[in-house]
């Protein structure tokens, strides 16, 4: 079981994400938590999926593909951290992944099978590591992170998002 990230591990803007994640086996967690947000997402029917909640938002297309973007991007830095690598890592641009990603001309399906499979690959990732890596830290986007960090994070960023697709897209 991994503990909790102390106010050390991250930015204190990154807690947003990281205080949404229960106590528990975080290995365990990343692999729960992708069947709820999967059937929540299998219930938005494909003329749905292009909604925005106002104007200027993304759509719910958008939102997914923003977690599949971010799920990548926490399961990167830590694996470039766990692995010892002392390179800062650059900054991300959410606005500009989002723009490029083109999500709403993508298949409502393709999009929900792509968050699974990368949360497949992040949990083969974080069961692999050895005990000592969970500690390992690094710099990205001018921040300390931890690994263990970035393993609270890919939950907590679902979570949060998903919170958002149920009350403000979904009326839940």
């Amino acid at each position: 079981m991994t503990t909790r990230p102390d106010r050390t591990e991250a930015a204190p803007y990154y807690f947003t994400y990281i205080d949404q994640v229960p106590d528990g086996d975080v290995c365990e967690q990343l692999v729960t938590q992708l069947p709820v947000v999967v059937g929540l997402l299998r219930t938005i029917p494909d003329a749905r999926s292009l909604d925005r909640y106002a104007p200027g938002k993304w759509t719910i297309r958008e939102v997914v593909n923003h977690l599949t973007d971010c799920e990548r991007l926490f399961a990167g830095r830590a694996f470039w951290f766990a692995r010892g690598l002392e390179s800062p890592l650059p900054s991300f641009d959410q606005e500009v992944a989002a723009s490029a990603a083109r999500a709403d001309e993508r298949s409502w399906p393709e999009l929900i099978a792509e968050l699974e499979a990368v949360r497949g690959a992040t949990v083969a990732f974080f069961r692999s590591l050895p005990a000592e890596a969970w500690d390992r830290r690094g710099t990205a986007s001018d921040n300390v992170f931890t690994v263990r960090a970035c393993a609270f994070l890919c939950i907590g960023h679902v979570a949060h998002h998903a919170a958002i697709l149920r009350e403000r897209y979904l009326g839940l």
